[in-house]
């Protein structure tokens, strides 16, 4: 099938069970409500509207339901001044109660190297991220999710991100938030260099968001660590999955992550609870392909019991 025909007739595939999901978005789950797992909705996946202006942090919760989604992921960037500004934040978890949404966790971006090789800058970025974990406390998400940015050699990063971790973690546990670590670039994406950092950070409030694509550790070069052995390393230490998604073919299955084999390895670690449809793909407008990843989690966590 040409490229131009198959994105047609996914669009026409996808757009019809869009439009039945947002006439009832309760029915959404039905299928695997024994499931061990709950679909979140990373916020990521509307970045273009909402860099577009078409929307905005307050309208997530809402569309979010729209899709049938009852958990939502934020990023931070899209309400970065508001950390502290309570009535903002009021506003913002009154709508999540109204529309029956629970606020997961907020991803954060732009505050500094949790590793950075200089004490006083990894002092700086935990600062940073305390309006985070106060942000997160008060809506009433379980963790915040960070990066463990770094320089130096292998073994330096992962002491250096550990301690800068260590700090935040700290923090954290004063508001009983969890600080966890994305593979997000870099060392991060290293499966083995990652379990390793949540070794030496040694804390309880440390945990991992395994993402089932964010493997590329050069972008330069794609070296690319395994995708499956790197969700299997994570697993151990995961307070929550991201279910990455970029295309999808006939059947609605994901053209570059095996899903059921990804989901097996989470369900075989024994992790419960949310994982979060990420979609960055360009095949499908953004709701579409939330919608496609949507229910080929829906079909995959019914396969799995």
């Amino acid at each position: 099938m040409k490229n131009t025909s198959r994105r047609n007739f996914l669009r026409t595939t996808v757009a019809a069970a869009a439009g039945s999901m947002l006439v009832s978005p309760a029915f959404a789950g039905m299928a695997f409500k024994k499931s061990p797992f709950k679909i979140s909705l990373a916020e990521w996946s509307l970045h273009k509207t909402l860099f577009a202006k078409e929307m905005t942090n307050l309208e997530f919760p809402r569309v979010a339901k729209e899709l049938g989604i009852t958990g939502v992921e934020y990023v931070n960037q899209f309400f970065k001044d508001k950390a502290k500004d309570n009535s903002y934040l009021t506003e913002l978890k009154n709508i999540c109660k109204n529309e029956g949404v629970e606020s997961v966790l907020i991803m954060c971006d732009g505050e500094g190297m949790v590793g950075h090789p200089e004490k006083a800058e990894r002092e700086k970025t935990v600062e940073n991220h305390k309006k985070w974990i106060d942000a997160a406390k008060f809506l009433g998400c379980h963790s915040i999710r960070v990066n463990a940015g770094s320089q130096g050699s292998y073994e330096e990063q992962q002491k250096l991100a550990a301690d800068g971790l260590h700090m935040l973690c700290e923090y954290g546990d004063t508001q009983k938030i969890n600080i966890l670590v994305e593979n997000h670039g870099g060392w991060s994406s290293h499966g083995e260099w990652l379990a390793g950092v949540m070794e030496l950070t040694d804390h309880k409030r440390v945990g991992t968001l395994p993402d089932f694509g964010n493997f590329i550790i050069n972008r330069q070069t794609g070296e690319e660590f395994d995708r499956y052995k790197g969700v299997e390393l994570l697993m151990p230490y995961a307070e929550g999955v991201s279910a990455k998604s970029h295309a999808f073919d006939s059947q609605g299955d994901e053209t570059k992550s095996n899903y059921y084999k990804l989901m097996k390895i989470v369900k075989d670690s024994g992790y419960k609870g949310w994982v979060g449809v990420e979609y960055e793909g360009s095949e499908l407008p953004e709701k579409e392909g939330i919608i496609a990843t949507r229910k080929l989690l829906e079909k995959v966590f019914t396969q799995l019991g």
